[in-house]
């Protein structure tokens, strides 16, 4: 198979080295970049098959993601835009799919399942994340497909709050979770007590069990 090259787009120098280090061939990292003109500016030099491209970025005129895929524009048919993010919400999943990107992936993909996305979206296929393709059938009335399950529990959970129960459900200690989300312990702590409360569960271990019957983990 022919290399994929891909340009990386993320504001954090450490999660750019993990997601080099798990991609696997044919995928190739030609550049990276971590604000919004930096992102414009080597992805117009490098041209890649695709771009992974995380959604909050520093920079520009404030738009994040969906300025850089706007900005690029021009590269259409040429490179597509496949979004990286912590975030599973609507209006994030949606806003970058309707200026054009491919396809939207959480960080808690592995680096297989990553880099088969990667390979996909460079082949014109759309590619999602479980629970995100709903939004998009929903959002552009597109009949037919598999559209994910309103969990009404799960829907009380702010995105914030999801990431922080996935890691904590998962067995990441609040220290771990709080590097993992760039956030501080306190704000950790602040959402498992919010998210025990919403769910109304009593521990962490209840948590995890909740997290598993619901395949989150």
């Amino acid at each position: 198979m022919s290399p994929v090259s891909v340009v990386l787009v993320d504001d954090h120098a450490l999660v750019r080295a993990g997601v080099r280090t798990s991609l696997g061939d044919p995928v190739r990292v030609v550049g990276e970049a971590a604000d919004v003109d930096e992102a414009v500016a080597v992805v117009h030099e490098h041209r890649p098959a695709v771009v992974l491209l995380d959604i909050h970025l520093p920079g520009g005129a404030g738009g994040g993601g969906v300025e850089v895929v706007t900005r690029c524009a021009d590269l259409r048919g040429t490179t597509q835009f496949l979004a990286l993010s912590v975030s599973d919400a609507a209006e994030d999943v949606v806003g970058v799919i309707r200026v054009g990107a491919r396809g939207y992936v959480t960080k808690e993909i592995d680096g297989q399942a990553l880099t088969d996305a990667v390979v996909r979206v460079a082949g014109g296929d759309a590619v999602f994340s479980p629970r995100l393709a709903g939004f998009v059938l929903d959002a552009f009335g597109i009949a037919g497909g598999d559209v994910a399950t309103t969990d009404d529990e799960l829907d009380r959970l702010t995105a914030r709050e999801r990431e922080v129960m996935r890691l904590i459900a998962r067995g990441y200690t609040y220290r771990e979770a709080a590097g993992e989300l760039f956030i501080s312990v306190k704000t950790v702590e602040t959402h498992v007590s919010a998210v025990l409360r919403k769910l109304q569960l009593s521990n962490r271990n209840e948590l995890t069990r909740w997290a598993a019957d619901r395949r989150l983990l």
